[in-house]
């Protein structure tokens, strides 16, 4: 029970309460306008491939929710936006639903209502580390296309109730790769990954990461708000801008393994400038809550927005293919500047596209 009730306060915090930090290193970023852009607007394909799936455009909807009754009218205007629409989406962490069947069906109905589309499971490292055979009944759960272990320690850390060993967290993720029948991503919620750890991913046999950058939501604010423990609540705000900003991560981890740009992703131009760093899609969980909370079809309007967003600055950079991005010229300044000399990256081969 303890784990539904957070699942509600989270979602209610969400909806409430400014949980957003800024910066995520994309507002560095300028992709340069091509005045005369010599192809037709109509024949621009965004389509892309993730995993056996094909997706309308490089997009999914990031895991947000599940694991209280109160959640399941919103996993499933999520779930039928997404295969209205093409794209993909993971639910929220599946603890709640191993926990007691009575929530299960919070989860599953997203399978039912997209039944092609790709989805993701989603559990915490956490939880592996105790018990390995928890990953099969997730997947099952839901019949999902991955999953998805999330690496949630800031949060944990100002959790009161916040489970805080991540001794054999790396051996455990290395079991699951070798164990399960589906992809496993490792996602950030919020604090990045940086390319040392995206290294030892690769490592182990993962298949992608999800950078899950700064720049977003911060569950280090959600929990301060949610708790009752006065120095906690301190600490929570003390850390709410720690982490590594999204720009930032995608270009340490997009030529280590497939990456999927997570973090402050809040319209088609930050998905474009994601693809043109290096990601390999992109996702956002916080500008679909409020739809969600009202229908499907607001759900679908926001995706489109999204898409049409991406289509425009394909088009304003006289890109056909989303692939194109990635060779475009682009203008760095600031922060992401700074972090590119840091990380010694030739800037000129940089800035004159990526490959």
């Amino acid at each position: 029970m303890k784990t539904e009730k957070r699942k509600l306060d989270h979602i209610k915090i969400c909806l409430t309460e400014e949980v957003e930090t800024g910066y995520t290193g994309l507002e560095d970023v300028m992709l340069i306008h091509h005045a005369i852009p010599e192809i037709d607007f109509s024949e621009i394909d965004t389509s892309t491939h993730f995993g056996k799936k094909k997706l309308s455009f490089p997009f999914l909807i990031a895991s947000m929710t599940g694991g209280h009754e109160e959640t399941e009218k919103l996993n499933e205007n999520l779930a039928i936006a997404v295969e209205e629409t093409g794209i993909g989406m993971g639910v929220g962490s599946q603890r709640a639903g191993l926990e007691n069947e009575r929530v299960i069906k919070t989860f599953s109905i997203v399978r039912e209502r997209a039944p092609k589309a790709f989805i993701y499971a989603n559990i915490g490292a956490p939880q592996i580390i105790n018990d390995l055979e928890i990953v099969d009944k997730v997947i099952e759960m839901i019949d999902a296309d991955a999953i998805a272990i999330h690496l949630n320690y800031l949060q944990e850390a100002i959790q009161n109730e916040g489970d805080k060993n991540a001794r054999g967290c790396l051996e455990a993720i290395e079991e699951v790769c070798k164990s399960v029948r589906v992809p496993v991503i490792v996602k950030e919620t919020g604090a990045g990954i940086s390319k040392e750890v995206a290294i030892k991913l690769k490592d182990l046999g993962v298949f992608a990461i999800d950078v899950g950058g700064k720049g977003g939501t911060s569950f280090s604010m959600v929990e301060a708000y949610r708790s009752e423990d006065e120095i906690l609540k301190d600490v929570g705000f003390d850390f709410a801008d720690w982490g590594i900003p999204t720009a930032f991560s995608i270009i340490d981890c997009c030529n280590v393994l497939p990456t999927i740009a997570t973090g402050g992703i809040r319209n088609g131009l930050d998905v474009a400038k994601s693809l043109a760093l290096g990601a390999k899609i992109a996702s956002s969980a916080l500008p679909f809550l409020a739809p969600a909370n009202i229908s499907a079809n607001a759900v679908k309007n926001k995706i489109q927005r999204f898409m049409r967003g991406l289509k425009t600055a394909m088009f304003l950079t006289n890109c056909r293919r989303v692939e194109e991005l990635k060779i475009k010229p682009l203008f760095v300044t600031g922060k992401l500047l700074e972090w590119l000399k840091f990380r010694e990256i030739d800037l000129k081969a940089f800035c004159e596209g990526r490959r």
